[in-house]
């Protein structure tokens, strides 16, 4: 876990974290935001919202909806339409977003979700928090309880003062912890 941690972190600093150099691209690519906004289909929409906001502090702002037609053309769904609510941290344009969707009708198949190495894809949220003890208090009240050995002080070399947690949403998705 201190790997990913590690990878976290470099991303965040700008440092390659990789042995391999970093590719360059030909021309400098511009983007409006430097940001990303990740979309999360879950299985029970009420509950996962009360454990990015209650537990994680996590805000919610105004939800959209997205008709059949827009997603069947876009290649989202087959013809069903999307209710997304929309959840924050941080504030203005560039805030991340985590966008959660429960598609009426559907039972999506969930994954195995064991150990980051379960399954290729998307594994795991790394969300850096103020006070470890206060969001682990706020998730242990919707009876989320943290995963093996967690919190783990991380070495003073890699992140002085810091504990990394392990925990899991009601979909089973990992969440890392990342604070003093």
């Amino acid at each position: 876990m201190a790997c990913r941690f590690l990878f976290s972190l470099a991303l965040l600093v700008g440092v390659n974290a990789s042995p391999m150099p970093l590719a360059v691209s030909a021309e400098p690519v511009a983007f409006p935001r430097a940001t990303i906004d990740l979309g999360v289909v879950v299985s029970d929409l009420e509950k996962s919202i009360r454990f990015y906001t209650e537990g994680v502090g996590f805000r919610e702002l105004k939800g959209f909806d997205v008709s059949a037609e827009i997603a069947r053309a876009a290649g989202l769904t087959d013809s069903k339409p999307l209710a997304v609510r929309v959840l924050v941290l941080g504030e203005g344009p560039d805030a991340t977003k985590l966008k959660l969707m429960q598609v009426a009708g559907t039972t999506p198949k969930g994954a195995d979700n064991d150990f980051i190495h379960s399954h290729t894809g998307f594994r795991y949220l790394t969300i850096f928090v103020a006070k470890t003890d206060a969001t682990l208090a706020r998730l242990f009240k919707l009876g989320v309880k943290p995963i093996a050995q967690s919190p783990v002080v991380l070495p003073e070399s890699l992140a002085p003062g810091m504990r990394l947690t392990c925990v899991r949403d009601p979909d089973g998705n990992l969440i890392e912890l990342i604070g003093p």
